[in-house]
């Protein structure tokens, strides 16, 4: 029987459930329940027990080292960043997780606490930062640097050699065009293209050329 390591989850909502299935079918770790403020989690999809708040991760964390933060990211990548830090702060393991149905091409680079979701493509030479969300159909093409905390949505694509900085946000079927920059803390919306680079703190709701 093959050998699997323990995974606890932080973040029980949709995107948790997403995280499961991929978590699921990699195979590497045994997934042992979810930590969520909820007191309880409330969709019957959700087939592992609620193992205690945030406040019980200390405790947690002696009896497992592996976490995986499930918490989606869209209005703000602050929860991510703060629970990033703690476990951090902890000592503990976050694990990079790909979806056996996406692709990395072995001269990508993947930062610790990342998920690259199913069917996404992370092309040669790209970079992905820590604590990263690659939604599922995401083409990150070659040489493209996506920073840390950062969450490329639903099939959206960055070209080559762009550059998203780190607490950013693009939304599902966004096009970033080659070489351009979108400024630290940024949101760019569904369906945006953007032509030209962006200042930090900019939220982009129609096209950018």
């Amino acid at each position: 029987m093959k050998h699997t390591e323990e995974l606890i989850l932080i973040g029980g909502g949709g995107h948790c459930r997403s995280c499961i299935d991929v978590i699921e079918m990699d195979g590497r770790f045994t997934i042992c329940g979810i930590v969520d403020d909820k007191e309880a989690l409330d969709s019957p999809l959700l087939k592992y027990p609620l193992l205690g708040r945030e406040e019980d991760l200390p405790k947690l964390s002696q009896s497992c080292r592996n976490f995986l933060i499930t918490i989606g990211q869209i209005k703000s990548p602050e929860p991510r960043i703060r629970l990033f830090e703690h476990l951090k702060q902890l000592g503990m393991t976050l694990p990079v997780i790909v979806s056996p149905r996406a692709h990395v091409s072995p001269q990508a680079m993947l930062g610790e606490g990342t998920i690259i979701m199913h069917d996404a493509l992370v092309n040669a030479g790209a970079s992905v930062g820590r604590n990263c969300i690659i939604n599922t159909k995401a083409l990150i093409e070659h040489d493209a640097v996506i920073e840390e905390h950062c969450h490329i949505s639903t099939a959206a694509v960055v070209n080559g050699a762009a550059k998203v900085q780190r607490c950013s946000f693009v939304g599902s079927n966004a096009v970033l065009r080659e070489h351009i920059v979108v400024g630290e803390g940024s949101i760019v919306s569904a369906g945006v293209t953007v032509l030209r680079n962006i200042t930090p703190r900019s939220v982009l709701r129609h096209q950018f050329s």
